[in-house]
């Protein structure tokens, strides 16, 4: 009986190689803890990134909101409306009571503003929440030192935040049309406030002290979350930190000339 042909053997996934023959092993699959551990993973990343875009969202369209609340209200040293009012929003003041340069620069453009004619009297507001630290009456001193009768500046002293001093203009002293002086980065959230709050507001904004490049591009950077924050207290419609009662002290100042 003749030798049979040989029947070569079915080539298996751990026999079958490249032209030297040698076998390529098969990948394991991942272990179904491992899989599950992934498929968390990739759910996190997704909503991780889903959340920075909804941030990212809110933080634009606030800012689109409070500039566009701003816009046309805005005006240099010369060409802001006469206004029977600046509202001076506070800053720094460091321990021995001297305005940080920031402050100074915004207090030195409201007494060009009075003046030229352009306000009859100045609203210093400021944050007085502790004893030891007195933003207005710091504002007040430099402005008597720098040639501003006493009797042309009204001091608040519960100007906690820009929303606080806007409001409170308006409610505690009475003010229906005002000058809002801070620097230029942050004007546009100032003015769009007063104006929903209900005052007739324009702004002059101060950029002498962009020469302090570290700080002033620290403090244009959180304009973007404070503008969120805008959003809050305009929907929220919330009272002052601390309302109070009328004060006369502006209309007192107008009268007295």
């Amino acid at each position: 009986m003749p030798d049979e042909e040989p029947v070569a053997a079915p080539i298996s996934a751990a026999t079958a190689g490249g032209a030297d023959g040698d076998a390529e092993p098969a990948a394991a699959p991942a272990p179904p803890r491992r899989r599950r551990w992934l498929r968390l993973v990739r759910r996190l990343a997704l909503l991780a990134a889903a959340g920075v875009l909804a941030v990212l969202l809110l933080i634009k369209g606030s800012v689109i909101w409070v500039r566009s609340g701003a816009d046309g209200h805005l005006f240099t040293e010369q060409t802001v409306p006469a206004a029977p009012v600046a509202l001076v929003l506070g800053a720094q003041v460091y321990a021995d009571g001297t305005p940080s340069p920031f402050l100074e620069a915004r207090l030195d453009l409201a007494r060009r503003l009075l003046e030229t004619g352009k306000v009859k009297v100045l609203l210093v507001s400021g944050d007085n929440m502790h004893h030891e630290y007195d933003e207005p009456t710091a504002m007040r001193a430099w402005l008597m030192a720098h040639g501003v009768p006493e009797r042309k500046i009204v001091r608040d002293y519960a100007g906690f935040d820009t929303y606080d001093s806007c409001a409170r203009a308006k409610r505690v002293f009475g003010v229906t049309q005002v000058t809002v002086v801070t620097q230029s980065y942050h004007i546009a959230r100032a003015v769009m406030l007063c104006r929903h709050i209900g005052l007739e507001a324009a702004g002059v904004g101060d950029d002498s002290v962009s020469r302090f490049k570290g700080p002033w591009r620290s403090n244009a950077r959180r304009e973007y979350p404070a503008c969120v924050k805008v959003v809050y207290d305009v929907a929220s419609g919330r009272d002052p930190v601390y309302l109070g009662q009328h004060e006369t002290g502006v209309e007192d100042a107008l009268r007295e000339g």
